[in-house]
């Protein structure tokens, strides 16, 4: 395998697999925050307008912090604020390696530099796998 089909098999495949799984990491991350925060704001809100006739009003309180904690949850047990930063991490590594790469910038400023290249490229690879394998091994410890 020469160094075009190494970077558009290996190296471009996984910048686009992380760049992907950050930015939908990022999304899922930030729509369930928005909507815990407002879910937790209208709590105080809808308190003020319960008396002892509006028990639809005291269920609505309660369901949602019922939904906030379930978010909290949620948020926690996915990791999707420090999925998202990780992969993305990962995916300007390769990037940042690529680009090196491409323009015979050190350390690929010298003859033979490939092999180099590839090394380096599965390094950052195997350390994002292996830091991905002890995120489950917490995440079923704490279960």
């Amino acid at each position: 395998m020469d160094d075009s089909e190494y970077i558009e098999q290996r190296v471009d495949d996984q910048i686009n697999w992380y760049d992907a799984k950050s930015g939908s990491n990022q999304k899922a991350f930030k729509r369930l925050r928005v909507l815990e925060l407002l879910c937790a704001a209208s709590i105080p809100f809808g308190v003020t307008y319960i008396s002892e006739e509006t028990f639809t009003l005291k269920l609505v309180v309660g369901a949602l912090g019922v939904v906030v904690a379930v978010i909290a949850g949620v948020v926690g047990l996915y990791r999707f604020q420090e999925n998202w930063v990780q992969y993305r991490t990962a995916s300007e590594s390769l990037k940042h390696e690529k680009f090196l790469y491409l323009t015979n910038a050190a350390p690929y400023n010298q003859s033979e530099s490939y092999p180099l290249f590839v090394q380096r490229v599965e390094s950052l690879i195997s350390k994002e796998n292996s830091s991905w394998s002890q995120n489950i091994e917490v995440a079923k410890t704490a279960e």
